[in-house]
């Protein structure tokens, strides 16, 4: 190459199974993915999921067919390949954790119109998810039946030209095997017309996922999302790979949720091998991070909370650790303050984004110097505070949070039963999508210094009289005090004051309500103090670690009762 002038732009991948062809055909032998004992290198991962998409066509699944793929925490390499496979046949692949209700899975399936549905060896279904007539199959079923049809196949090809080599020799044939592939140039069979090594050919613009909402405060919605949608940001040039700092990654993210397929993209892309954790505990965690020399650790805040609170980071050799992500929910600063000191070589990163606004997504870079914001931008540029009007505020004025989506963006699933994406504008969708830009349902204000803080959930604000609380200020304030495992704050009605500050809280060792009282005295003011304080062993999450607030009401409402 002749000096000065530069390298030629590689062309980004087109879609998911496109990337990891790519990285399948450059270093096949790499280990993209470790769960538990088992291994997934990029070769195999190509190899199993072509074998697989190859076989769902054989059962007849056609382009934008919608496909549940139903696995848990222990299952993310048969995930993997199912997710990949499904996205290489032209289907929809529709994630669902096998840890959802019954009635959360049924209702998956008949609001996304799935037919298929793929799970692992083993799994137990509930009868309430094959119902509606779903064709429930594992990897190793379908496979095996395009391997018995291709056989199949063969045979009678090789038969049909015997027969056409002897009507030959007798002087009655035509001289070739009339009716097969070889003769008339038709591919045989349904396999045939969709070979398992044929190379991507994905439509960006066509629908590739159907990934639900957490539902902590309804029904789950389904969002859609392009295949233009899931691949950018990834890259087709070798020395671009993210987190090349890293040589592991390590999440214990559950299946079906924004965070789960966050990681996916990540093994697919990134330099670093990925380690799925099959459950969360402090202490499996931190020994992984040991075993692994892991780079990057990626949580949401109620693992970080658990893992603080059991010191199983300074029982292991932590000090690998270069990067902490945060997600799915807003990291208290006394947390974030912890995770900073547990790892101190670390930078402490929220990743603030949400299913309907991936892949847009601000990257908020802690400082331990001001543990009231979660951290300033690093580009304010796709970041906008809006009156409710959706006017721009300056600096300093708090308003609703809205971000820019770099690529084709995200919508609500129209209608129950397999609608199409609907169109941008209708519906539910101008309340969360205009253009590009996706309203996080989050109130906030960015300082003089360009620190984002975030005030709370719109939903969550407590409206007390005439002043306005903030869930997340009271939940700080209660991290704040050292016996303090976790907490959560919220509203309930009062007679007068329209609705009061009411907390429940996991107390680490002794800890009584006067106690802490008199410690928040100095912390909030008067109306933001918990009117009512509950002291609880637990409290209740999602799968995907945000707090159930609307079980933590009726817990109060249950001990008002007694």
């Amino acid at each position: 190459m002749p000096r000065g002038r530069s390298r030629a732009a590689v062309a980004p991948p087109r879609s998911l199974p496109a990337l990891l062809d790519l990285r399948a055909a450059t270093d096949p032998g790499r280990t993209a993915l470790i769960c538990g004992s088992h291994t997934l290198t990029f070769g195999a991962w190509r190899d199993r999921s072509s074998a697989l998409a190859t076989g769902l066509r054989n059962r007849g699944l056609r382009p934008g067919a919608r496909v549940v793929l139903r696995y848990g925490g222990g299952d993310w390499i048969a995930y993997a390949v199912a997710y990949c496979a499904v996205l290489r046949a032209g289907c929809v692949a529709v994630p669902l954790s096998d840890r959802q209700s019954p009635a959360t899975s049924a209702h998956v399936l008949a609001d996304s119109g799935a037919t298929a549905l793929l799970h692992p060896c083993g799994a137990n279904l509930p009868p309430e998810l094959l119902a509606a007539g779903v064709r429930a199959a594992t990897e190793e079923q379908v496979v095996a039946e395009a391997g018995a049809l291709a056989e199949a196949e063969a045979e009678a090809e090789a038969e049909a030209e015997a027969e056409a080599e002897a009507e030959a020799e007798a002087g009655t044939g035509t001289g070739a095997a009339a009716g097969t592939g070889a003769g008339n140039g038709q591919a045989s069979g349904a396999g045939a017309a969709a070979p398992s090594d044929a190379p991507d050919a994905s439509d960006p613009a066509a629908l590739a996922q159907i990934l639900y909402t957490s539902g902590t405060t309804g029904t789950p919605k389904g969002v859609t999302a392009t295949h233009a949608n899931l691949v950018h940001g990834c890259t087709s040039d070798e020395r671009r790979r993210p987190l090349r700092h890293s040589r592991h990654f390590l999440h214990a993210f559950p299946v079906g949720t924004n965070a789960g397929q966050t990681m996916l993209v990540n093994a697919l892309d990134s330099a670093a091998t990925a380690v799925a954790a099959p459950q969360f505990t402090p202490g499996r965690f931190a020994r992984l991070i040991e075993e692994y020399g892991v780079g990057s650790v990626f949580l949401v805040p109620a693992m970080a909370i658990e893992l603080l609170g059991s010191q199983a980071a300074r029982r292991y050799a932590t000090d690998t650790v270069r990067l902490v992500g945060s997600t799915a929910a807003a990291l208290p600063g006394p947390v974030a303050l912890g995770l900073a000191r547990a790892f101190p070589r670390a930078q402490v990163v929220n990743y603030y984004t949400s299913t309907e606004a991936a892949p847009a997504q601000i990257t908020l870079l802690f400082d331990p110097d001001r543990p009231d914001s979660p951290g300033r931008p690093a580009d304010l540029r796709d970041l906008r505070v809006t009156a409710p009007d959706g006017t721009p505020l300056p600096p300093g004025e708090p308003g609703e949070i809205w971000l820019r989506t770099p690529t084709s963006p995200r919508a609500y699933l129209e209608g129950a039963g397999g609608g199409t994406a609907a169109a941008r504008g209708s519906g539910n969708d101008t309340e969360v999508f205009r253009g590009r830009w996706v309203r996080m349902g989050d109130l906030g204000r960015v300082d003089e210094d360009g620190y984002l803080h975030l005030l709370d959930r719109e939903r969550d604000v407590i409206k007390s009289g005439a002043h306005k609380v903030s869930t997340l200020q009271v939940e700080d304030a209660l991290h704040a005090h050292p016996a303090v495992a976790d907490a959560a704050a919220f509203g309930v009605p009062h007679p007068v004051l329209g609705a009061v500050v009411a907390a429940v809280v996991v107390p680490r060792g002794e800890l009584d309500a006067p106690a802490l009282r008199t410690f928040l005295l100095d912390r909030l003011a008067a109306h933001e103090l918990p009117a009512r304080l509950l002291f609880r062993p637990s409290l209740p999450r999602n799968e995907g670690g945000k707090i159930l607030k609307r079980e933590l009401r009726l817990l109060l409402d249950d001990e008002a009762l007694r």
